[in-house]
């Protein structure tokens, strides 16, 4: 397998990675337009631009890209995260110029019909009503805006109703104008491709974009952390706990996610046996770590009974400091592996593949090899993870959501002495 990687003139960048023996490929373009680059009043416009672009172009209906693709045995689909908006397609190898053109065509031609702007606006109403509805799907959003308010990073992805029943066409054209620039698009693509073929496309489809647009108008995160609290009442009593962690360019990173894994990544961590195999406070708890490009959080969610909440809060920071004092080689070991082994299972797909190249290109400017991931990831001591969980457990700023029956859970100085004691 080989990476390859060129940039147009116009900052707009490519890159492949042919993966022999495989009849099917997937390619996408990622661009560095999500929900933090935009202003208060847009909150939720990236979203929208979104899934906007599937409701036709210039050229296509909405049916027509549908049927074009599917007509082939493809898929096409489209994300926003915090940091980028991604439209990507899987299609047998000899699609892949049919995928390129009609990715090319939604994202420099959609026509952006007022009709289809107001269906769409309906179907994302009833998305954050979905989200609202749904516990452990809205606390990780309340925790979000915890830990950083007032900030671009702390907004929703999906906007508040009231900001979405009023984005306009031409808010969201201008949305495309500041955003939708070449040298903040990647084109990447895995399996059957051909490097050469995709740079000659990517050319005549992207070539002619203007580059220079204005830079990112956010600021560096500052995690600020806190506690919210919104009773109701549910069946159960449901927490995230957020401590700040690295970000994604941090050399700590690694320790961060190996340490999150021990601390709650599978049936064998310290937070699964102790809290709900042993005690059988919850049925669900786990801990992992994500990373932004100047910041991060390390996550834990349990959910649990309203009488039980008070236990299982204070018992997981007791796990958490344990952990930083006493975690063994052979559970260090253990998660490095099943970091290892997830990465590498991972990348076993062409789709799991082209994502990884465009996350690499954004994060570096280059993929870094395999092995150099995985030297990194063997690098990391226990030292060096018992360094981090100690920071993590007594000093790192952070941040607690709870939902539900949650009137008997203790307050916020009570769990912060229990992290100092």
């Amino acid at each position: 397998m080989s990476v390859e990687h060129h940039t147009l003139s116009n900052g707009f960048q490519i890159v492949t990675e042919q993966m022999p023996g495989l009849e099917s490929a997937s390619i996408g373009v990622w661009i560095k337009a999500g929900g933090r680059h935009e202003l208060p009043h847009q909150n939720g416009i990236a979203h929208f631009l979104e899934h906007m672009a599937f409701k036709g172009t210039s050229s296509r209906s909405a049916l027509q890209i549908a049927e074009a693709i599917e007509d082939v045995g493809g898929y096409i689909n489209a994300y926003t995260s915090r940091e980028v908006t991604a439209y990507y397609a899987r299609v047998l190898k000899n699609d892949v110029p049919l995928a390129f053109t009609i990715l090319a065509d939604i994202l420099r031609n959609s026509v952006l019909d007022k009709k289809e702007i107001e269906t769409e606006r309906g179907v994302i109403l009833q998305e954050i009503g979905q989200s609202l509805d749904t516990p452990d799907d809205v606390i990780f959003d309340w925790l979000q805006e915890t830990a950083y308010p007032d900030q671009p990073l702390g907004r929703t992805i999906l906007g508040p109703s009231e900001r979405v029943k009023n984005f306009s066409r031409g808010d969201l054209s201008s949305f495309i104008e500041e955003h939708y620039r070449p040298e903040r698009m990647i084109l990447a693509a895995a399996g059957g491709v051909d490097h050469e073929a995709l740079v000659k496309m990517a050319e005549d489809h992207f070539g002619d974009l203007k580059a220079g647009g204005p830079s990112e108008n956010f600021g560096l995160a500052s995690f600020q952390g806190g506690d919210f609290r919104k009773a109701k009442s549910l069946e159960q009593a449901h927490m995230a706990l957020a401590f700040e962690s690295p970000s994604y360019r941090d050399k700590e990173i690694y320790a961060a996610q190996i340490f999150s894994i021990a601390l709650g990544g599978g049936m064998s961590s310290r937070l699964f046996q102790e809290i709900r195999e042993k005690r059988g406070l919850c049925y669900t708890i786990f801990a992992q770590t994500g990373a932004f490009s100047d910041t991060g959080m390390t996550t834990i969610y349990a959910g649990t009974s309203g009488e039980q909440l008070g236990d299982l809060a204070l018992l997981t920071l007791d796990e958490l400091k344990r952990a930083a004092g006493d975690l063994t080689v052979a559970e260090v070991d253990r998660s490095r592996a099943q970091m290892k082994a997830g990465l590498l299972m991972g990348l076993e797909s062409a789709s799991s593949r082209a994502e990884r190249l465009a996350r690499m290109v954004q994060i570096w400017g280059y993929v870094p090899t395999l092995e150099e991931t995985v030297q990194k990831i063997d690098a990391v001591t226990v030292d060096d993870l018992r360094r981090y969980g100690e920071h993590i457990a007594i000093a790192a700023p952070s941040a607690l959501a709870l939902y539900g029956p949650v009137e008997k859970a203790p307050d916020w100085a009570e769990l912060q002495q229990r992290r100092a004691a």
